[in-house]
């Protein structure tokens, strides 16, 4: 059964002079590719820093709607932010920035449907996918992908596009108990789905152009990577924070309450 209404987060940092095309563009690709589901677009202003928000809030459309707070705090957290205040049956997020193409959110849906799943994400390493890819990202991006197989057990080969697509009932579960504002929330979100037995996990493709201006990961980067994701298996496998029975260690944010759907 097709969806009655998708949501699609774009967290935005520090984006000023591009937010207002991409959410154009977003909103023109979403308008002419979803035929028997209706969708709004929720834009996630990651922290008052530029001129982001102004810019956003000039897209014409009652489709897109731009929510934030003042301080930097991480794109986990944006994203969760946004599914906070979505109302989709499908909830999906897509980097700001173009590097992903929107079109492949009817792929990620078609693949929904197909597979029955319960988690769809877009892959850069998937045999249909068209990615430029700069020889070292990709270096990095296989040994990361060793490293969360080998941690995690996800039957995935990559983790980390920005571009994924959930059934409401999934993030019902899982929001309350995730941490990572920064670093590796992608892996937190399907570590923990997966430890929640929502393990219809598939991968579709998508299609990448990498900016080359913006698409380099610094050593200090990746550092803090490889620590957030350390943190999250201790906390899955050693501490089991995550399971039912633990719930009330759970950190409470009242701004990413699910179960509430602030509007």
């Amino acid at each position: 059964m097709s969806p009655k209404l998708l949501s699609v987060i774009v967290p935005a940092y520090k984006q000023e002079k591009t937010i207002k095309k991409d959410l154009e563009n977003i909103n023109s690709i979403l308008s002419e590719g979803l035929k028997d589901c209706d969708y709004e677009i929720i834009c996630v202003v990651d922290g008052e820093l530029d001129g982001t928000w102004k810019e956003a809030e000039k897209v014409k459309s009652s489709k897109v709607r731009v929510v934030g707070y003042k301080h930097n705090k991480g794109k986990g957290y944006a994203v969760r932010y946004g599914m906070v205040r979505s109302k989709g049956d499908l909830v999906s997020f897509l980097d700001a920035g173009m590097d992903i193409s929107p079109k492949g959110i009817m792929m990620l849906m078609a693949h929904m449907e197909w597979y029955n799943a319960d988690i769809i994400v877009g892959s850069k390493r998937h045999p249909v996918s068209r990615v430029n890819y700069p020889f070292l990202r990709h270096l990095y991006s296989v040994g990361y992908h060793m490293g969360t197989k080998l941690l995690f057990g996800l039957p995935l080969s990559d983790t980390q596009s920005g571009i994924k697509i959930f059934k409401r009932e999934v993030l019902e579960k899982v929001l309350p108990r995730l941490l990572v504002k920064r670093y590796a929330m992608d892996v937190e979100m399907l570590a923990v789905s997966k430890r929640l037995s929502f393990g219809r996990i598939y991968e579709a493709p998508i299609e990448v152009m990498f900016d080359k201006r913006t698409s380099g990961i610094s050593w200090k980067t990746t550092f803090k990577m490889a620590w957030d994701t350390l943190e999250v298996f201790y906390r899955l496998r050693i501490l089991h924070y995550y399971d039912d029975h633990n719930n009330r260690n759970w950190v409470y944010d009242p701004e990413l309450d699910f179960r509430v759907n602030v509007v």
